[in-house]
């Protein structure tokens, strides 16, 4: 099903460009606006070199960077009607390809939002999505309060994003496999500690949804001498590794899922097909399976009162470890733990 890395695409074969982008350094107003025209250059750029490109996926912090000094400085955030944006899109409408792009977005309310966008060929913006759990407590952003969008894309696509440590967390893919996308889209800046949890990751929650999940890095080294991973990564229905990157810098990782297949096994499968039998326990034995929710985890968080076992015992709890200092913003207490 390869077709040599989407050089040779089947009937129905989405072929995805994931860009490993070096880390960019923004010390000053102005340099956000250049990094999206190098990320404008690289997108017509693996256009031109593979026609056959249907989207291309940039990491998260390739326009902002990940000097933390530099994040809350209001001179060098984005905003979704601002010049780089604007820029990135017009790119995508003059190539005729997708493309997945991430912004440190202002917020005036509030800390910044970690946000991420896909553009489609026409230059349109057709989801829109706000990382719901920033990598706290390394992170000042505000968490995201969009949800788990879903969007049509190409080729029988439905797309989701989410963004780094959001895929840590199996519920978010889960969302994402259960609002219809069968093509989990993931952008992060992970250095190389993180590289087997991101590995395994990007598998399981391929697996456990049977979504296509494709994950892109940025790559090389930022001011301080810290190294991202790059770590490109597309996996099948199953979990298993279509194509797999590696550390370099800018390098565009290639690769053609066909999105029919991972909507044939959530149809077709008896055997693991997890995303339905959560939902039908036991169908075997109870009629059409049983529809309860036996999760204690999910009933408290809906009802607001999430607390784990060890909650008076967990030592970080804010981003002052991280010299973020105290939260500015207060939680709405109706829907905070129950204190009882």
């Amino acid at each position: 099903m390869s077709g040599l890395g989407g050089l040779n695409p089947s009937p129905g074969g989405l072929v995805l460009g994931l860009v490993q982008s070096q880390v960019p350094i923004n010390t000053e107003p102005g340099d956000t606006l250049r990094n999206a025209e190098r990320l404008a250059e690289v997108l017509r750029g693996a256009k031109a070199g593979m026609p056959t490109l249907d989207l291309v996926v940039f990491p998260e912090y390739s326009l902002n960077g990940l000097d933390p000094a530099t994040w809350l400085n209001d001179e060098l955030l984005c905003d979704l009607d601002g010049p780089e944006i604007t820029l990135l899109r017009q790119t995508c409408a003059d190539a005729n390809v997708w493309g997945c792009f991430s912004l440190m977005e202002r917020n005036p309310g509030g800390a910044p939002f970690n946000s991420g966008i896909i553009v489609d060929d026409s230059g349109d913006i057709v989801l829109y999505f706000r990382k719901l759990h920033p990598w706290v407590p390394l992170e000042p952003w505000q968490p995201g309060d969009l949800g788990v969008p879903v969007c049509e894309g190409p080729k029988g696509s439905r797309l989701s994003l989410i963004i780094c440590h959001d895929g840590m967390l199996p519920e978010v893919a889960r969302e994402a496999a259960y609002r219809g996308a069968n093509v989990i889209l993931r952008t992060a800046g992970y250095t190389y500690p993180i590289q087997h949890s991101w590995r395994i990751t990007n598998q399981t929650n391929a697996f456990h949804n049977l979504a296509f999940t494709a994950s892109v890095c940025l790559a090389g080294a930022d001011a301080t001498g810290q190294r991202s991973q790059g770590e490109a990564m597309v996996c099948d229905v199953d979990g298993m590794v279509i194509v797999q990157g590696d550390g370099t810098p800018d390098r565009v990782v290639t690769a053609e899922v066909v999105p029919s297949r991972a909507d044939d096994a959530r149809r077709t499968w008896g055997v693991e097909n997890n995303i339905y039998q959560l939902g039908h326990r036991g169908y075997v034995a109870v009629e059409g399976g049983a529809t309860d929710c036996p999760y204690t985890f999910m009933q408290d968080l809906v009802a607001g009162k999430y607390r784990v076992p060890w909650e008076d015992q967990v030592e970080v709890t804010d981003g002052a470890s991280a010299g973020f200092g105290t939260p500015e913003q207060v939680r709405n207490r109706a829907s905070a733990p129950n204190d009882g």
